[in-house]
């Protein structure tokens, strides 16, 4: 065969877009521009030169690992500079916590529950409870963070469980419900001061969004961010493969890794699980799942094992898998349907106790089976 320049241009060019994003390929094509037009060939041997050690770059991911929000993360991207961010993200997640975490008892959220008149609302707690509201109407109160004082007395906060009556229960729901309480001129107004807020059915998607967000400042635009099982995959990797996620099956565990049920690809999405087979315990023969249904009071008892919620970023996907799993299979298949903006993976127990799995159109296309 005979190699053009013509047909070698189309080659570098494919080789290209496989590992550049559009606006690196345009910025590289203006270098060279410029530099023919001053007809510096040095200039352009070089650049060629920066290029190839760029490649080189692409093709080695820079990985990152650590503990945050009690669980771990990993961040995985590629970058030509081979810049290490580990003391930047992990400076992020404490700040992050400081704000948002239920263990810290000086953090911005335990202030407001606490109802310390002084706290100074930041950016982090002001974008989750608005995205807490949010969510809690387009779900008519399946999502509520305002579930914390449920929480805690079935003892899925602080491992102290109260006195469980139906009394206990129908009192605490008196000050229980997002309609009563509100963000206004930077304070939070509560009906009630025993309110108390939870963001931990959403808060760890939205770390994962802003750890995206820094990395997309820092001009890198392939990676993937995981942390404690929440992801979000940017662009394809510079092989031009996506970014691979896999979905567990949910079988009752509470430490170990269970084996995988499917693989996702994903691109330019957030991905997030719910489910009730980790966070649970066993009293008196009966299993008490950590997720709560803030308008009875009780944790959810249905038929829905875990769900896998795709959408535009991860906070939105880890607000409505948590929701999801409050309505239960059949309400959550209506819910989809007529959201096509979210895509998701049910996996429930048939009437035999056997897994069974539905997915929504979109969701079926990026997702392998595992036998």
């Amino acid at each position: 065969m005979k190699f053009t320049s013509k047909y070698f241009s189309l080659q570098l060019f494919v080789f290209i877009q496989n590992i550049l994003t559009l606006p690196e390929i345009y910025n590289l094509c203006t270098k060279v521009f410029n530099a023919l037009q001053m007809n510096k060939f040095l200039t352009v041997v070089f650049l060629f030169f920066s290029f190839s050690l760029a490649v080189q770059a692409q093709n080695n991911p820079i990985k990152i690992n650590g503990f945050a929000q009690g669980t771990t993360f990993a961040v995985t991207y590629f970058d030509n500079e081979n810049r290490g961010f580990k003391d930047e993200i992990e400076k992020i997640l404490q700040d992050f916590d400081h704000s948002l975490s239920l263990w810290d008892p000086t953090s911005v959220i335990c202030r407001v529950n606490n109802n310390d008149t002084s706290v100074i609302l930041d950016e982090y707690f002001i974008s989750c409870f608005n995205k807490s509201q949010q969510t809690s109407v387009e779900t008519d109160g399946a999502f509520d963070a305002t579930v914390q004082p449920l929480v805690s007395l079935w003892g899925f906060l602080l491992n102290k469980k109260g006195n469980i009556e139906k009394k206990t229960i129908d009192s605490i729901l008196q000050f229980v419900g997002y309609t009563k309480i509100e963000l206004k001129d930077g304070k939070i107004i509560k009906k009630d001061p025993r309110i108390k807020l939870d963001f931990n059915g959403i808060a760890q998607g939205y770390s994962v969004d802003v750890i995206s967000s820094f990395l997309y400042s820092k001009g890198i635009s392939r990676f993937l961010v995981e942390i404690g099982g929440e992801v979000y995959g940017s662009n394809k990797k510079p092989d031009g493969n996506n970014w691979k996620v896999g979905i567990e099956q949910p079988m009752d565990n509470d430490e170990n890794e269970n084996p995988l049920k499917a693989i996702v690809k994903i691109e330019n999405k957030g991905l997030t699980t719910a489910g009730n087979y980790r966070k649970f315990y066993i009293e008196n023969g009966v299993k008490y799942a950590h997720t709560i249904n803030p308008q009875t009071g009780y944790p959810t008892k249905n038929n829905l094992l875990s769900v896998t919620v795709l959408a535009d970023n991860a906070f939105t996907a880890d607000a409505f898998d948590t929701a999801l799993m409050v309505m239960g299979l059949e309400k959550a298949k209506k819910y989809l349907k007529m959201h096509p903006g979210l895509q998701a993976c049910l996996i429930y127990a048939d009437k035999k106790g056997k897994f069974k799995t539905f997915e929504t159109s979109e969701f079926k296309k990026i997702t392998t089976e595992l036998k």
